[in-house]
């Protein structure tokens, strides 16, 4: 990347006019290699000086002349700057296709670039990604080609024609043709940005069309449950084996906090004895591999002891017989209304139940449920902490009551009393 070329500009002869006149040639070389260009300027033998490549005399031809061949000199110096931008080797091979409009590279595509991304991401499912992850690209691959079809009538675009408009186009598309909310919407841009710096980190797109877009999810309502109604779904019969079933799995996250993923996969071997004596489950976040250790409450531990010898456990090395996730919600809103809960219940309730209503709401501090709940981050634990009012409501009695202390400490005793 940091050849050194040289520029020179000579009369070839060989090439003269009837009239004598000599056509003047530029070389640009580096190292041995040199390719020769005709700037079709015209100059008399006499006039020219082969020691300084230049036109000799002050008049105003020669200034001219020599003018142009400055000019000449500046599009193979800025030939030579705008591929060490771009970071490509500079070859007399690249500086002469650059010079003469030659395209030795195809445009990158898009869709291209998308699949070459989703086809590795599979090869590393298990092992950097999760399949969930994978599917979550395969889909956003799928929105970007019908977004594609609907705003230019095309299956696939050069990456050069990425630009602002664009994404806010995508934006609106997703929102509007397929109904997505704002954050789905952003969680969808947010896999497309990803491809993006893909071809920005390697120089393949020069400009970043995501400049000046802003990304800022919207703060939205998490339902959990309250004591009330876990108590009320833990005492519920039912009649239906199946809804037993997916009752106990569904209490055993409230108790636990992992997520429908974490629990299917589940096996004996991520279960054993903690620092203080009794179980914990030992394992990962199938989302984002984060290591995760939570001690077994009596609860979750007697839902575990209930199904140690069911077929579906013993057949599969795993701790419970857990359902596809979408029958587990369409039971789940069985249990929901059987249980007069208006709530929508979910496999994902369960774990903010555990946030919440199991354990901050029970004063466990709140870096102890981010680490059970395997966040890298303590702000994403946060958001459990900002519904609480009944914490709030404990936490600030407790302040009212030393208030109250103190201000019965400063009454004045009245005169006379006993």
């Amino acid at each position: 990347m940091s050849a050194t070329i040289s520029i020179t500009f000579y009369a070839r002869q060989s090439r003269a006019k009837e009239d004598g006149q000599t056509p003047i040639f530029m070389r640009v070389k580096i190292g041995a290699d040199y390719f020769d260009t005709n700037t079709r300027i015209f100059i008399a033998p006499n006039r020219w000086s082969g020691a300084t490549g230049k036109v000799k005399g002050n008049q105003e031809h020669a200034k001219f002349t020599n003018s142009l061949l400055d000019t000449f000199r500046s599009k193979a110096l800025d030939i030579q700057r705008q591929l060490m931008l771009e970071g490509k080797q500079i070859t007399i091979a690249a500086i002469k296709n650059r010079w003469f409009g030659v395209s030795v590279e195809r445009s990158r595509m898009l869709m291209e670039i998308f699949e070459h991304h989703n086809s590795q991401m599979k090869e590393l499912i298990g092992k950097e990604f999760s399949s969930l992850t994978y599917q979550r690209y395969v889909t956003s691959k799928k929105h970007t080609q019908e977004f594609l079809k609907w705003k230019l009538k095309v299956e696939d675009i050069s990456i050069s024609e990425l630009n602002y408009e664009f994404i806010t186009d995508y934006e609106f598309w997703l929102k509007s043709v397929r109904n997505c909310d704002h954050n789905t919407t952003l969680k969808y841009l947010s896999n497309f940005k990803k491809i993006v710096n893909i071809c920005l980190k390697n120089s393949w797109l020069q400009r970043n069309p995501f400049i000046g877009y802003k990304m800022t999810k919207r703060e939205v309502e998490r339902p959990y449950l309250t004591f009330e109604e876990l108590n009320r779904i833990a005492t519920k019969t039912f009649i239906a084996p199946r809804i037993n079933q997916v009752r106990d799995i569904f209490l055993f996250s409230c108790y636990t906090g992992l997520a429908y993923a974490d629990v299917k996969k589940l096996s004996r071997s991520e279960i054993s004895v903690g620092i203080d004596g009794d179980k914990w489950i030992f394992t990962h976040r199938q989302k984002t591999e984060s290591a995760t250790r939570i001690p077994l409450l009596p609860p979750a531990q007697e839902i575990l002891e209930r199904y140690a010898s069911h077929p579906q456990c013993l057949n599969e090395g795993r701790l419970l017989p857990v359902l596809s996730n979408q029958k587990m919600n369409g039971y789940l809103k069985e249990i929901a209304d059987m249980c007069d809960i208006t709530k929508k219940m979910t496999t994902h309730t369960a774990r903010h139940t555990f946030a919440t209503t199991v354990t901050l709401t029970n004063g466990v501090p709140i870096e102890t449920v981010s680490k059970m709940l395997g966040h890298k981050n303590l702000k994403t634990t946060q958001h459990y902490a900002k519904i609480l009012d009944m914490k709030v409501s404990q936490d600030m009695g407790a302040l009212k009551a030393i208030f109250k202390a103190q201000s019965k400490a400063r009454i004045p005793t009245p005169a006379g009393a006993s």
